[in-house]
């Protein structure tokens, strides 16, 4: 007699496993997954819960945010405290830095200072425990995860049936010249014949 699955307890459901440490051996960030996960579990604070999830992830899922997306984030919201799992990056296109409180697990060199400079101020995630520990008067950001570069070659190839699941999807060509993978099927006037 063979034994079926156990559905209901997870039974065919393998993978999409959420990270409880990180990866990393940063001493300081494991100390402050440590922190938010006490402050998740006895503060109950969902925010803390938030935190700490995504300092756990890969880097890739920590994506940077850029200073002209952050003052666009915070228009209207300047009294309050900004918080990004990830690293702040300076934007040369913003010409006016707006006064912000930001917390991050990063900065540039040339964000941090223009922050600075507006009369802003830079700070850490165990600062932000000690102001606010259940995230009161925070707003809580992440960066374009899908912004890189590579995620623009992702997608499926084009075939006969479907010409149109590579619409959108950047080849890895050498170089867009004339000479440079332009046969059948890339070009109008000899299509793929069916």
């Amino acid at each position: 007699e063979r034994m079926g699955i156990d559905l209901i307890a997870g039974g065919r459901r393998v993978g999409h496993n959420v990270r409880k440490t990180p990866t990393s051996q940063n001493v300081y960030l494991k100390l402050l997954v440590k922190l938010y996960t006490f402050l998740a579990r006895r503060a109950e604070s969902k925010f803390a819960g938030v935190i700490a999830k995504r300092l756990c992830s890969s880097r890739l899922n920590k994506a940077p945010l850029s200073l002209s997306r952050l003052a666009r984030y915070m228009k209207g919201k300047e009294e309050k405290v900004a918080v990004i799992v990830g690293a702040v990056t300076n934007d040369a296109r913003l010409i006016e830095v707006p006064k912000l409180t930001v917390c991050a697990l990063r900065f540039t060199a040339d964000a941090r200072a223009r922050i600075v400079k507006a009369g802003g101020e830079c700070i850490t995630f165990d600062q932000l425990a000690l102001r606010s520990p259940k995230g009161s008067n925070t707003v809580l950001l992440r960066g374009a995860k899908n912004a890189r570069e590579s995620v623009s070659h992702f997608g499926h190839k084009t075939s006969v049936n479907n010409p149109h699941t590579h619409d959108g999807v950047k080849p890895y060509v050498r170089s867009k010249g004339r000479k440079f993978e332009k046969a059948r099927g890339r070009r109008r006037s000899t299509g793929f014949k069916v």
